[in-house]
């Protein structure tokens, strides 16, 4: 009988301890990405302006939490901006603020929630190699403007210097997102092909001072010399070690109260 027992005890000491086994070989740390894998990894997202492709990619080091609010963004795609950041802080939304400050670009979320395995990919990479990410951005950007199809238009300014390539909006506060095929724009182009019409935006998306919890009150961006994101202009400083405990240190921090959400949200007329 306390040979019976004692196997019990064993049995409910050992499960605990295989199934953090099972948990911690799910999340080992990805092998490094040569630079033609990275390359090809941001291509989709190079030429997206500075202050959306940093969002991007510090969002997607949560790749778990992209799914749902790619959801959500798209059930709320109809509200626009003062309208949409209430919504987001009516609904007690509980993820990370990388997460809401894309919540505006419905689209962007789609692209990631379609792609799992490249939005995780993506998320390693900037965890583990964030500078070589980078410099895969800047090669992908010096290819597309040597070709001709990175370019000032009434959307974008880009900016050359030092070696590097910035991508802003002409207007800090309305951000569009390029389309774009990767196969076309990154090399030589046709005989006759039309440069010009390679690179299409949408609508622009209105960013005010009601998103600013959320990573853009200060502007969002890059120091491509030293190889830093920066959020709310400080240095994004998540890297594989710290990931699980990493707070960014916004500069209006989102508190997020847990509560019910609001699930319809009127327009207000």
């Amino acid at each position: 009988m306390k040979l019976a027992g004692l196997r019990h005890l064993l049995f409910i000491a050992f499960v605990p301890l295989t199934a953090l086994c099972v948990s911690t070989s799910a999340v080992a740390q990805s092998a490094p990405l040569a630079p033609p894998q990275l390359d090809q990894m941001v291509a989709r997202i190079a030429l997206y302006p500075d202050p959306l492709l940093a969002q991007i990619l510090t969002a997607s080091t949560y790749w778990t939490e992209i799914p749902e609010a790619a959801s959500w963004a798209d059930q709320h795609s109809y509200l626009k901006g003062d309208a949409l950041a209430h919504a987001m802080q009516a609904d007690h939304l509980q993820w990370d603020p990388s997460i809401l400050a894309l919540l505006p670009f419905p689209s962007v979320l789609d692209m990631m929630a379609r792609d799992p395995a490249w939005t995780e990919q993506l998320g390693n990479a900037v965890l583990t190699q964030d500078a070589d990410v980078m410099d895969a951005v800047q090669r992908m950007r010096q290819r597309a403007r040597s070709y001709g199809y990175l370019a000032p238009n009434s959307y974008i300014n880009v900016i050359a210097t030092g070696g590097y390539i910035q991508i802003l909006p002409v207007n800090p506060s309305v951000i569009y997102v390029p389309s774009y095929d990767p196969l076309v724009v990154f090399a030589p182009p046709r005989p006759g092909f039309a440069i010009a019409g390679a690179i299409h935006f949408g609508p622009g998306i209105t960013i005010g001072a009601a998103f600013g919890g959320w990573g853009w009150w200060l502007g969002s961006g890059f120091l491509w010399p030293s190889h830093s994101i920066l959020i709310d202009r400080h240095p994004w400083t998540r890297v594989w070690g710290n990931r699980v405990g990493y707070v960014h240190p916004y500069a209006h921090g989102w508190v997020r109260p847990i509560g019910p959400r609001v699930e319809v949200h009127r327009l207000k007329r």
